[in-house]
């Protein structure tokens, strides 16, 4: 059986990835703010090293796959600028530091967790996912902090899609049998959109966001995708990003197609050449 580490595995997506990978006899260890087995704070430097380095000892210095679902939502009073540190510094750094870990695993997995609100919500500042790809985390902080967390949300997920994109095909990553996906979930039953903090007048935009399913979606859902990804099935997943929204990104994103276009072969091809 393999080890797995967890982040925000307290509650959430994370506790029910935790639960649904012990189901299978894996070994989990879990990092959050409390009430699991690495206690840290990963909107800093300090914690997320402290968080690399105690998660290296409990697993004996071997990780089989790590998942980063530790994050913060846009509908509480978090600033922006936590957020951002949070939610893409926290997830990219200890990536990045748990990787001799995964390297001496025989084919370690990454799956970190982005969002369709990636592309589905508006506005989202450019430059805030430029300063986040650069790596420039007081930048980014500080422009988080001047745009709020509404936008800056879906500016930390769209950068940690992207740097899943533009890494997982690295030599230093799939070179290393290193896999790097991420998970993109729409509207999911937990804390982050139905906890306590929520500011109740933010919290009524839910009720307008579409889900062509009907429901928003259960943490075991994304659970049972977290697991695939993990495991022997998915070893051609490789820098991917896989949408679990209820249908909302396919709805709001239809206009990408004509409505009456049936193409031949080669309009097809012309056609992702052009967007590619």
């Amino acid at each position: 059986m393999a080890t797995y580490v967890i982040t925000g595995a307290a509650s959430g997506i994370g506790a029910a990835s935790r639960h649904t990978l012990e189901a299978g006899g894996h070994t989990v260890i879990g990092v959050d703010l409390g009430h699991t087995d690495v206690t840290a704070d990963l909107s800093t430097p300090g914690g997320r090293a402290a968080a690399a380095a105690a998660v290296t000892e409990r697993s004996g210095g071997v990780v089989d796959g790590l998942v980063c679902c530790a994050g913060l939502g846009s509908l509480s009073h978090v600033p922006g600028g936590k957020l951002i540190a949070v939610n893409y510094f926290g997830a990219v750094e200890l990536v990045t530091a748990l990787k001799p870990a995964l390297e001496r695993a025989d084919g370690a997995s990454v799956v970190v967790i982005s969002s369709s609100s990636t592309t589905t919500q508006p506005g989202v500042p450019e430059n805030l996912v430029t300063a986040c790809l650069r790596g420039d985390e007081a930048e980014a902080v500080r422009i988080g902090d001047e745009v709020t967390a509404i936008p800056a949300y879906p500016a930390s997920k769209l950068a940690l899609a992207w740097w899943v994109r533009r890494e997982a095909v690295r030599p230093e990553w799939i070179g290393s049998g290193i896999r790097l996906n991420a998970i993109a979930p729409g509207m999911i039953d937990t804390p982050m959109t139905s906890g306590d903090d929520l500011d109740p007048e933010l919290a009524k935009a839910l009720d307008f966001y579409p889900v062509p399913l009907g429901r928003r979606g259960r943490p075991d859902e994304i659970a049972a995708l977290v697991e695939f990804l993990l495991g022997p099935g998915s070893t051609l997943f490789c820098g991917s990003v896989v949408f679990a929204d209820g249908g909302t990104d396919a709805q709001l994103r239809q206009q990408d197609w004509p409505a009456a276009w049936n193409p031949t072969p080669e309009e097809l091809t012309r056609h992702f050449q052009a967007r590619t």
